[in-house]
């Protein structure tokens, strides 16, 4: 792609890695650079640098954007602690991370504000956001939910605090993830993002489980590992957007070793944006240790008035670090360390299409196994068992609903039952949607062991008037989710019919006809001597019309009605 007259979104520009691809996107001569940070002073000090070593940059070149993107909009300027003290807040926060993804959920996403008033062309990431997900300390919060549990058992027999299991629930670290990959891809999809490239992370600076740079006596900590954990479940999930036909081009560079250094300098020491203040403690005031060791205790030290102040390296999201820290961290052997300027030279080649070697969405393409010859060969054996073992039991083995989604048990089932009535294609596109519908329902009164079979899977049936149905005492669609009741309005009785109900309704059969029709339009269209590797779905491929098949119908459907093609083989 050539960068220039493009508009790029840097996620996390005012950081270590982020700023150095700014620089380095300058000279491909963009449209603009939109730099987002969490706290405004960032994003405006990031901007405020890149205009003082571009001064001929033009104006509106470089736009300043702050918030958390992993919240609703109207939290982006909220720190966590605030956002979970308010119970109305922390309910939000748990629908919108937990409620399934819809257009309310997706609008009020600060992602989703982002990029639909940016409209990147490409975005590049360079938000650390597994530790941004997993430094929430999910472990933690857990305990802190089980000695809730344990002291309100001993006061109250047994009634728990609420805010400390939705605390809780705010910290799980997949729900979040999801929800923010799932909001990026259609927030991406929705403005044509064309690239989205990911600077992730190992988790451990490329070191393994014997790291010894840890954040408790645990080694490693349950936190650090979460980390990692975090960034492999990261990198799954953009090899999957990778797979989606309409989803941007999708790469993610991630680095293995301490990124550094963004300066070095004197002043003062911070930690977690704050100085660290200077106490002292006499031997004559010391703490006797008798019996228990209290973790944290108030008025044991003597405040200097002072803040620590020394020589210090300055790694960007990673804090400061003493010449000691970083001494130890870059020798052979420890977590040693790649430059800023290195990735962020990465990045541009691999926007401008040139082969890195370090795009690990490329790297996991080139290294899974793919559906093989031998498998698609050994295909029609098994097909052909199948057959002769459905024929010697006299039975048709049409759905289980043990693969899944409901709907393909529905679609299998439905198209089934036009077979078992109608035999083949052509006979159904000469009968009325009212005859099909009024045929089917005879077939459904008469065969117990048809209907048994449906609804002892989950799957119930939608009768013609579209009020009665078929079920057994658990039903697939809507799901269980500790709701037990829920209004049946007409829209959600066309949801769920549509998600996981044999649906005998007339407007339903009338949808099958068209897909008939628009199956024979385009495998007529073929020419008749084509006889190429051209095409699939050819009028051989429907044996011509003369049966049914609800397997390749279902296939299809998938395929092309509902657009879940796989991308790659």
């Amino acid at each position: 792609m050539d960068i220039k007259n493009r508009t790029i979104l840097v996620l996390g520009g005012w950081g270590l890695v982020g700023s150095a691809i700014c620089r380095k996107l300058v000279g491909e001569k963009p449209k603009r650079i939109v730099v987002t940070s969490l706290r405004k002073e960032e994003a405006e000090d990031a901007v405020e640098q890149l205009y003082a070593e571009f001064p001929k940059a033009p104006k509106n070149f470089f736009v300043p954007w702050w918030g958390n993107i992993f919240t609703r909009y109207e939290f982006k300027d909220m720190n966590r602690e605030e956002i979970l003290m308010d119970e109305k807040n922390r309910r939000r926060l748990i629908n919108d991370m937990l409620d399934e993804l819809n257009d309310r959920v997706l609008h009020h996403s600060a992602m989703y504000r982002l990029v639909s008033s940016v409209r990147p062309d490409v975005i590049i990431d360079s938000i650390n956001s597994a530790t941004a997900i997993a430094y929430q300390d999910l472990f933690q919060s857990a305990r802190q939910v089980l000695q809730e549990f344990e002291q309100a058992e001993r006061k109250t027999n047994g009634k728990s605090k609420r805010a400390a299991v939705e605390r809780l629930l705010c910290t799980l670290y997949l729900p979040q993830l999801i929800r923010h990959v799932q909001v990026l891809y259609k927030s991406m999809n929705e403005c044509k993002t064309s690239m989205y490239i990911k600077i992730g992370t190992s988790g451990t600076g490329g070191m393994g489980l014997n790291i010894p740079y840890t954040h408790s006596e645990e080694r490693p900590s349950s936190v650090l590992l979460g980390k990692s954990a975090v960034a492999g479940a990261h990198t799954l999930l953009l090899f999957l957007m990778g797979r989606t036909p309409d989803a941007p081009i999708t790469k993610e560079i991630k680095p293995a070793a301490a990124i550094a250094w963004k300066k070095i300098g004197y002043g003062e020491i911070k930690r977690r944006g704050k100085a660290i203040q200077l106490v002292d403690c006499e031997p004559k005031d010391g703490t006797v240790v008798k019996g228990t060791l209290k973790l944290r205790m108030s008025n044991v030290a003597k405040p200097l008035k002072k803040t620590l102040q020394s020589v210090f390296v300055d790694t960007g999201e990673n804090g400061v670090f003493s010449r000691g820290e970083f001494e130890a961290i870059t020798a052979p052997g420890q977590m040693e360390f790649v430059t800023p300027e290195e990735i962020a030279e990465n990045v541009i080649y691999e926007i401008k299409g040139r082969n890195t070697g370090h795009d690990v969405i490329d790297a996991l393409d080139n290294t899974i196994m793919s559906p093989t010859y031998r498998a698609g060969y050994m295909f029609q054996s098994a097909f052909q068992k199948i057959t002769e073992l459905e024929k010697l039991h006299d039975v048709e083995s049409v759905a289980f609903e043990a693969l899944g989604p409901p709907r393909l048990s529905k679609l299998l089932y439905e198209a089934y039952l036009l077979k078992r009535c109608y035999k083949n294609i052509n006979a159904v596109l000469k009968a009325t949607p009212k005859a099909l519908s009024s045929t089917l329902m005879k077939e459904i009164t008469r065969d117990k062991k048809l209907r048994a079979g449906i609804i002892s899977i989950g799957i119930p049936i939608l009768l013609p008037d579209g009020k009665t149905m078929l079920r057994g005492d658990e039903i697939k669609i809507p799901p269980y989710r500790g709701v037990n009741e829920m209004e049946a309005s007409p829209e959600r009785m066309n949801h769920w019919a549509h998600d996981g109900w044999v649906d005998l309704r007339v407007a339903n059969m009338k949808l099958w006809k068209e897909r008939f029709e628009q199956l024979i339009k385009t495998s007529k269209q073929i020419p008749a001597d084509e006889t190429g590797s051209r095409y699939m779905y050819t009028p051989d491929f429907w044996n011509h019309y003369k049966d049914i098949q609800p397997g390749k119908l279902a296939g299809w459907i998938f395929s092309y009605e509902e657009q879940g093609m796989r991308m790659k083989a």
